[in-house]
């Protein structure tokens, strides 16, 4: 069963339900996770803007929040008794879903875990998916985990006719 389930983390509240679930399917085989976080060309131009004020290093400062982020992920998995390692991946080799793939390649993975948005129709043609270009390209399975609100927002964009008929998704 699963023992070596990668993580991609990224400190959004997606992001943490599928670290709490990997924490989970670890406890549950004895697997082990490795946590990771990849610091691309956007979040960069993005620090980039929010750091204009800021005369100091942004990439340093990217890694330094990537670090944190980490650590964070390793102490909740320590705290739930499942071993944990990570990998900061910050040198621009390519989008973050091919790098998430390459490292379960290269690690090697048995499972990887991704929170998701669960975005769909015109969201999701106008975001893209991140989790589903991972789970079309990875070489090894893929749990998505939606979050709660993700649930909740997807119910809210439902909405039927008088009918009864469903008219959006």
């Amino acid at each position: 069963m699963y023992q070596r389930i990668l993580v991609p983390v990224d400190g959004s509240s997606t992001s943490a339900h599928g670290l709490g679930e990997a924490i989970r399917l670890a406890g549950l085989t004895g697997g082990r996770l490795r946590l990771m976080h990849v610091i691309d060309e956007l979040s960069f131009a993005l620090a980039m803007d929010a750091y204009a004020g800021h005369s100091g290093d942004w990439l340093q400062e990217l890694r330094n929040a990537g670090t944190r982020l980490l650590e964070e992920g390793k102490a909740k998995a320590a705290a739930a008794g499942v071993e944990a390692d990570s990998v900061l991946c910050d040198n621009f080799r390519g989008a973050v879903t091919d790098r998430v793939t390459a490292e379960a390649a290269s690690w090697p993975a048995d499972l990887i875990v991704l929170g998701t948005h669960g975005r769909r129709g015109l969201g999701r043609m106008v975001m893209g998916s991140s989790a589903e270009h991972i789970l079309r390209t990875a070489n090894v399975p893929v749990l998505l985990v939606r979050a709660p609100e993700a649930h909740a927002k997807a119910d809210a964009e439902r909405f039927t006719l008088p009918s009864g008929t469903l008219a959006s998704e």
